[in-house]
């Protein structure tokens, strides 16, 4: 068992009971790190395909080989166990790779965004004091720029088509010399992917001693405050998170049925934390996992939907939208789509209805955050519900007001959070993590909620993006949902701008599905739907909204481009 109980006067329990599923989660007999948890998937999925990109396959038992010969020439070039280890690569074949390597090797994974640039990358390998890294060749001028103000001292560069065989070398030579999208870069000392598998015998491999409190993951986030810094996700909290999450999944794919040749839809990036832990989550219950290189190339995305046909689809709210709008992809046979996965950000209803009457499927919202290694809350599986769910087993939901005093059922407060899947901590920020914390313990997430009276809960807003009307609150989310419901809208952004009267007003950024839309149209809509102080003083309408490597909407960019007119 874990160590935590759940208080039993909590209302979700009564939930529990409704869907007969277990409160509480234990790790399996045996499993002392996510080194027991891999060799263990490896021996029971053997031949099964594991990962799939650009139609080449990997299989578990292959995977299993791959990842020891990485670990291998990690261990051979002197890191030792604890050492950070960063990959910055997209959704391709090596990133399962190099990361179970990292892990195999006792080492920690430090996941990196690809576009970062150079001044970000510099941070956070500099930050987390990452000796070695492992970079796709379309990003290594990026490190070019920062590869001697840091101690990474390892540089393996990786191409995207050097797996993949004969095939891989027409791939490469397209992305290099067709679509140029590999700059020039020159780094001294560097090894290719491809010579670190082959380095050294894999029978060098030694299996270190790691037990499920040594740090695993270091997951970079803005967190609640401040700059990007490192959640300290263990080897328990990722494995439990992956527990947890299955109690819920195997509602929908029952323990006992076999999953072999059944595919996720992996589009969203594995550096970030929910794509991770659902990859996890795959492995564990045998699934192969299709890696989709570009979410953004939406007819490729099509294509391979087309051609894998896959079961299991975790996405965020704006790539299901798009999707709906897509004539290639509306025209698709989604019979075979089983899950749909919201979360990062919350799912419109709009967004939700378009979705099931397309696919037949509901979207299960769930929420998360990198600190709780993502998992907190989901919905059982059955509808979408506009919620974010009930609380994991064994962890324990309070909603607090700014004096962290639990608040009423139906009262809206901060979301604050304890369970075994909750961060070590912030590396290096003991300050930062203790600001997160309450005197008992439980992580405050800056996300504003509400609970009712079956434990389900209901996302405000987030703390920072509250707008203050003459006193009122109004939150961001509940005007993009009632805008982005007009049927000639296809997504919506809200800010609060300064204003003299009202301390601020709310202004809502509009990108059209309808090139007839006008701003008359949606303050008449606004007004037959939101209160007055809620409704949007000022409209823009805008061709694209700024959106983060996974698809939130970022309002802190619309902020910054509203104060850069008036600057």
């Amino acid at each position: 068992m874990t160590g935590f109980i759940v208080p039993q006067d909590r209302p979700w329990l009564k939930t529990y009971q409704e869907y007969r599923l277990d409160p509480h989660v234990t790790i399996p007999d045996g499993v002392t790190s996510l080194l027991d948890s891999f060799e263990e998937n490896f021996k029971k999925h053997g031949d099964k395909i594991a990962f799939t990109s650009m139609d080449k396959s990997i299989t578990y038992r292959e995977l299993d080989m791959y990842s020891r010969q990485i670990a291998a020439y990690l261990q051979s070039i002197g890191l030792v166990k604890g050492d950070k280890v960063a990959v910055m690569m997209p959704n391709v074949l090596q990133y399962p790779i190099a990361m179970m390597g990292i892990v195999r090797a006792g080492m920690v994974l430090v996941n990196v965004n690809p576009l970062y640039t150079a001044h970000e990358l510099e941070h956070q390998l500099n930050d987390s004091e990452a000796k070695a890294l492992f970079i796709i060749e379309n990003f290594a001028n990026t490190f070019e720029k920062v590869q001697n103000k840091g101690q990474v001292k390892h540089i393996i560069v990786a191409s995207i088509g050097e797996m993949m065989g004969l095939k891989g070398w027409l791939v490469n030579f397209v992305v290099r010399h067709v679509k140029k999208m590999v700059p020039t870069w020159n780094i001294p000392n560097h090894i290719t992917f491809k010579d670190a598998l082959n380095a050294v015998p894999v029978s060098s491999y030694v299996r270190p001693n790691v037990s499920l409190d040594d740090v695993a993951v270091l997951q970079y986030t803005g967190g609640t405050t401040g700059v990007a810094k490192g959640a300290m996700l263990t080897h328990k909290n990722l494995i439990v998170n992956v527990e947890q999450c299955m109690t819920f999944v195997h509602q929908v794919f029952p323990p006992q049925e076999d999953l072999t040749g059944k595919y996720i839809a992996t589009a969203l990036p594995l550096y970030h934390i929910f794509s991770f832990t659902v990859s996890m989550l795959g492995l564990k219950m045998g699934f192969s996992l299709l890696l989709i290189v570009n979410a953004k190339d939406f007819n490729a995305l099509t294509k391979d939907f087309n051609k894998y046909r896959p079961v299991f689809f975790p996405a965020v709210n704006t790539l299901f939208n798009v999707l709906t709008n897509h004539e290639g992809f509306k025209a698709l046979d989604h019979t075979n789509l089983r899950l749909s996965l919201g979360g990062g950000m919350s799912v419109l209803p709009s967004t939700a209805k378009a979705w099931e009457e397309l696919t037949g499927n509901y979207i299960i919202e769930g929420y998360g955050l990198s600190e709780t290694s993502p998992v907190a809350t989901l919905n059982p599986p059955g509808s979408y519900t506009g919620k974010i769910g009930i609380p994991f087993p064994d962890t324990d939901v309070i909603l607090i007001d700014d004096d962290g005093k639990p608040v009423a059922l139906g009262e809206a407060g901060e979301i604050a959070i304890k369970g075994p899947q909750v961060m070590k901590g912030y590396w290096k920020r003991d300050d930062e993590t203790a600001k997160t914390m309450t005197a008992d313990g439980y992580f405050k997430t800056g996300d504003i909620g509400v609970m009712d009276e079956k434990g389900f809960v209901k996302i405000v807003d987030r703390k920072k993006d509250m707008v203050l009307v003459s006193g009122f609150n109004v939150y961001p989310n509940e005007v993009e949902e009632v805008i982005t419901a007009h049927p000639k809208v296809l997504e919506c952004g809200v800010i609060g701008v300064p204003d003299e009267h009202s301390g601020e007003l709310v202004k809502a950024f509009i990108v059209k599905k309808d090139d007839s839309l006008t701003e008359q149209e949606i303050k008449a809509w606004a007004k037959e739907n939101l209160t007055g102080y809620k409704r949007p003083k000022y409209i823009e309408f805008i061709g694209e909204l700024p959106k983060s490597n996974v698809g939130k909407i970022l309002r802190k960019d619309l902020r910054e481009l509203e104060s850069n007119k008036k600057a």
